[in-house]
């Protein structure tokens, strides 16, 4: 039995860097950028006006000039006009270009306008004021987003700003994930009193749509054979597989078994934890690797989280989601074992606090809903005060 560490580090050991591959705009939304986004101009690439109203020169207004005619308007998304009178002013729409000969923006909420005449109502124009300057964000040529980034809307914006319609993302590893047991039958199917539908599986596809990972679906029965065979067939055609059960000491866990009989090397299959302390973790000669959870949901759930997404974040050379929180009550366990807490997260003040999510047992997947991250109690110490701070890993 190893620690959380160890597994971990085997874990990092196996993360590689991902395939790049193009993808259409649209589409790249919760990707990884494998190529930064660079200005393909200014940001504004123009001085432009932050309010509708009037653009005057501003040294008119300095030496006591109240009262401005109106010479014409300058709407957003129009060619530059060039102010003729400098006592003059033009009509200015937001996101219009400045015009030339003017250097201040009034806001119509600021002035009086009277036949084609704006009277200024303020006591004091600067210049520039209401102009948001070109270059002012980022200039031509400079980086706007890093690398490595995860890409939301935002993201998606600034994309299509500079006229990008694809973008370089890291290639998502292909996942199976596969139930086991007799006692699960299909959602679709009413269970008999000794049966459970299906569930674990459908979190995990869930949680890995969240990560952009679109997982194909499999179960298999307690039957070594067929369980070799169609695994035979998953190795060839995943990156990846995650099994959900039949990785502890029953006499019906056949999976650690049928994947020795596969030539699958096996580099973990215990650790020093609470939930999840039968996981497996192993790979195939080609590369493939198997994450074996345990099949109780919260254990199944956790070592996801733990395990798998520190090999998928790794591998995409970003990092994991967390916070930190206060423990909102004194934490206390005994045996000698890192101990993994759900927890829900409330906020006040600027400050986290980690509330406890009490699970019944480790198969209690009513009260998992409620979570929303986990902390670990490290394994050296059983006691832990209220207040005490953690790093909550989001789910």
């Amino acid at each position: 039995m190893i620690s959380v560490q160890e597994a971990l580090n085997h874990v990092y050991n196996q993360a590689k860097p991902l395939a790049i591959e193009e993808v259409d705009l649209l589409q790249a939304r919760g990707r990884v950028l494998a190529a930064a986004i660079v200005a393909d101009r200014d940001f504004p690439p123009f001085h432009r006006a932050t309010m509708d109203g009037i653009a005057i020169d501003a040294a008119a207004f300095e030496q006591g000039q109240r009262e401005f005619p109106v010479e014409a308007i300058q709407p957003a998304g129009h060619p530059q006009l060039e102010l003729q009178n400098a006592n003059h002013c033009i009509e200015i729409m937001t996101g219009a270009m400045l015009p030339v000969g003017c250097n201040a923006v009034i806001r119509y909420e600021d002035i009086q306008l009277e036949d084609q005449v704006a009277y200024v109502q303020l006591d004091t124009v600067t210049a520039y004021q209401n102009i948001h300057l070109q270059g002012a964000d980022e200039k031509e040529g400079q980086t706007l987003v890093n690398a490595g980034t995860k890409i939301t809307p935002a993201i998606i914006a600034i994309a299509a700003s500079v006229g990008l319609t694809q973008l370089s993302v890291y290639r998502l590893p292909r996942v199976a994930v596969c139930s086991t047991g007799d006692e699960l039958v299909a959602i679709t199917e009413k269970p008999q009193p000794h049966q459970i539908r299906q569930s674990n599986s459908y979190m995990l596809i869930a949680g890995l749509a969240q990560e952009g990972i679109i997982a194909d679906r499999y179960h298999l029965p307690d039957e070594p054979a067929f369980m070799a065979e169609q695994m035979a067939e998953l190795v060839k055609s995943y990156d990846v597989l995650l099994f959900s059960g039949a990785v502890s000491k029953g006499k019906f866990d056949f999976l650690p078994q049928v994947l020795q009989q596969l030539n699958m090397q096996t580099l973990f299959h215990s650790i020093a934890q609470k939930p999840g302390k039968p996981l497996l973790f192993g790979k195939f000669d080609n590369g493939v690797l198997v994450f074996g959870f345990p099949g109780n949901p919260v254990s199944t759930w956790i070592c996801y989280q733990i395990y798998f997404r520190a090999w998928l974040y790794r591998s995409l050379n970003i990092t994991l989601p967390t916070v930190q929180a206060a423990a909102s009550k004194t934490l206390t366990f005994k045996p000698a074992l890192t101990h993994h807490v759900l927890v829900k997260l409330i906020n006040e003040d600027g400050r986290s606090t980690a509330i406890p999510v009490n699970t019944s047992t480790s198969g209690d997947m009513v009260n998992l809903m409620q979570a929303e991250g986990y902390l670990s109690l490290p394994a050296e110490q059983d006691t832990f005060e209220a207040g005490t701070l953690f790093d909550v890993q989001l789910f």
